[in-house]
């Protein structure tokens, strides 16, 4: 640990021993919804109390109550919604209180920053109108006054140009910008809790590693109490002092993060921490990758002897790993094949044309699994799209099955295009809501003249059972499914044609953990018993360890590495891959403390080569 890091751990410890009088203290919260005349409760009786300069994690998945629990404490609850029970602030009461009351509280002493910043922000108004708005109804400023502490708040979030993002509009900044917009109104009026409900769920690994940063400096600099709310056991790692879990709205287990991630008591605990991606960990490899000395290796810091010895033997594997994947490589036929590759967007009106993807070069073998990562906007889901045909290609040789489809038909395209299948990374939107599911699985056997009558339906019967759904859930509608069962839907429409390729883009990424485990597991056997090539996109490297043989990793439209799985996860080459590594939050929290001091370091000392 270095000496800063150090300071600001005493400067935080300080803080919260020097007032032990609690911000926040719950006790008895229930909050119930009405629903068809019957009262349903979201949240049963919670206790817990928040201290200054303490971060309260409180993790579950959807459903759980912890948003519920979170938002009663504003009263902004819908109106089919009771709460009962105690919350104070500083000693006052919150449950009971009146409308206004409350608006005097929301902001100037409890402030929240919500999971999407796009919706959380008003897109009529920049962002310097916003944050003028809220300091001037809560402390009276001065246009000129108010102007001039909205650019040092947003200076304090380390935007990095604080003018650029006060005279812009929501839509014309980042997922990681439009974040920090929203802290710096969540703490324009300092308040004594901050509410963080899912903040950083939304954002790239990389950006999320930035905000996770931010918020523990303004965490160290202003003492405030913070509710962490989140289903990420890796976020609670990395920032909470303490935590609880949460299931069907009643509180499970509770400690500090250091003993309950040491030593979970409570069974849906132990199931939450077991379901997350542990990256270094999968794959075919019996050995684990000792990931802290691989990427210290190659970021070329300073090793102590011990982890020297490590970082060699990592890449002494991963050598090994290489020659044993060429030569199975070489024994399986190309189903996927991209060959110096440029897609581009059209210009559209005055907007000119936008080039996604350059000079790409790919190949995806029978049987195996390509894993895309890279953060958003880096051309993973374009080349995604544009294998199985919904996209273009500029230039270049895009051969799929063993065809260039450039030198196709539209009529001949189609043949091939029957070949290939894929599963979108929202199951909702990609389910039409009027058909059964039963129906939405056997429309590609439909259309393809593949099946009909008690063939269609025996054929759709089968693609449930092997999706492990029940086969009467076929009368089904998407809305009477939960957002796991709707993947599985996904997952068996797109493998209705047996496919030879399957694109899988994100298809877990809207999941909770413990859902997330379960249908990548599915996926894996299925994969394993259909035998099919599949491109897995996504910007999770823990989720793409458990996966692929192979990875690729995108930066800004271009194809910067990729070998066998080992080989990039244990000496990763490119500067990119190892901040994408390092950004990666450990569900354990001593070592992600080692992990976000090593993160540090490879920024410093690669920032001039990405």
């Amino acid at each position: 640990m270095t000496t800063d890091d150090k300071s600001v751990d005493l400067g935080k410890q300080g803080a919260a021993l020097a007032d032990r009088t609690p911000v926040l203290e719950v006790s008895g919260l229930s909050v119930d919804f009405a629903v068809d005349g019957f009262w349903v409760p979201a949240a049963k009786k919670l206790d817990y109390t928040v201290h200054k300069g303490e971060v309260l994690g409180i993790v579950g998945e959807s459903g759980s109550g912890k948003s519920a629990s979170s938002m009663a404490l504003l009263g902004l609850l819908p109106r089919n919604s009771r709460t009962r029970g105690s919350a104070r602030l500083s000693g006052e009461e919150l449950v009971g209180r009146s409308t206004e009351s409350l608006r005097k509280v929301r902001g100037k002493r409890i402030a929240a920053i919500f999971q999407e910043p796009m919706t959380a922000l008003n897109p009529v108004y920049t962002i310097g109108f916003q944050l003028v708005e809220t300091l001037r109804l809560h402390f009276g400023m001065s246009p000129k006054e108010a102007e001039a502490r909205s650019l040092e708040l947003l200076d304090l979030v380390e935007m990095p140009d604080p003018l650029k993002a006060y005279r812009s509009f929501p839509h014309q900044l980042s997922g990681g910008q439009r974040q920090r917009c929203m802290i710096a109104q969540s703490i324009s009026c300092d308040p004594e809790l901050l509410i963080a409900d899912e903040p950083t769920t939304a954002l790239d690994v990389t950006v999320q590693a930035e905000v996770l940063e931010l918020l523990r400096s303004l965490q160290s600099r202003l003492g405030t109490a913070t509710l962490l709310i989140t289903h990420d056991m890796g976020v609670v790692a990395d920032l909470a002092d303490n935590m609880i879990v949460m299931r069907k709205g009643e509180i499970v287990e509770r400690g500090t993060t250091h003993d309950v991630f040491a030593s979970p008591r409570h069974p849906y605990t132990r199931e939450l921490l077991e379901a997350v991606p542990k990256l270094g960990t999968g794959g075919a490899s019996d050995e684990t990758i000792d990931l802290t000395a691989s990427l210290a290796a190659s970021a070329q810091t300073d090793l102590d002897p011990e982890l020297a010895a490590q970082a060699a033997e990592a890449e002494r594997l991963a050598k090994l790993a290489h020659e044993r994947a060429e030569r199975e490589a070489e024994q399986r036929e190309v189903v996927l094949e991209l060959s110096d590759v440029v897609i581009e967007y059209p210009k559209r009106g005055r907007v000119p044309a936008f080039r996604a993807v350059e000079d790409a070069n790919l190949v995806i073998r029978s049987g195996e699994v390509l894993g895309l990562v890279g953060e958003s906007g880096s051309g993973k889901s374009t080349i995604g799209r544009a294998a199985i045909g919904l996209l273009p290609v500029h230039s270049g040789r895009l051969s799929v099955v063993g065809t260039d489809l450039l030198q196709l038909s539209r009529a001949e395209r189609r043949q091939v295009y029957r070949r290939v299948g894929i599963v979108f990374q929202d199951p909702a939107s990609s389910l039409n809501p009027r058909l059964p599911i039963g129906e939405s699985i056997g429309e590609p056997l439909l259309l393809a003249g593949e099946a009909r009558g008690k063939e269609l339906q025996h054929r759709v019967q089968a693609l449930l059972d092997s999706v492990e759904l029940p086969r009467e859930y076929a009368n089904r509608y998407p809305h009477e499914l939960s957002g796991g069962q709707k993947q599985r839907v996904g997952i068996a429409r797109a493998l209705a044609l047996r496919p030879e390729l399957l694109v899988a883009d994100e298809p877990t990424s809207a999941l909770d953990v413990s859902v997330q485990s379960k249908v990548l597991a599915l996926l894996k056997n299925l994969q394993s018993e259909f035998g099919f090539a599949c491109l897995f996109i996504s910007h999770d490297l823990g989720v793409v360890d458990l996966m692929c043989d192979r990875i690729a990793v995108m930066h800004h439209g271009r194809i910067v590495e990729q070998g066998p799985r080992e080989e990039v996860l244990r000496a990763p080459k490119e500067a990119y891959t190892q901040r994408l590594l390092a950004a990666i939050p450990f569900p354990d929290p001593d070592v992600q403390r080692e992990r976000r001091e090593l993160r540090l370091r490879i920024l410093a000392e690669t920032s001039e080569e990405v």
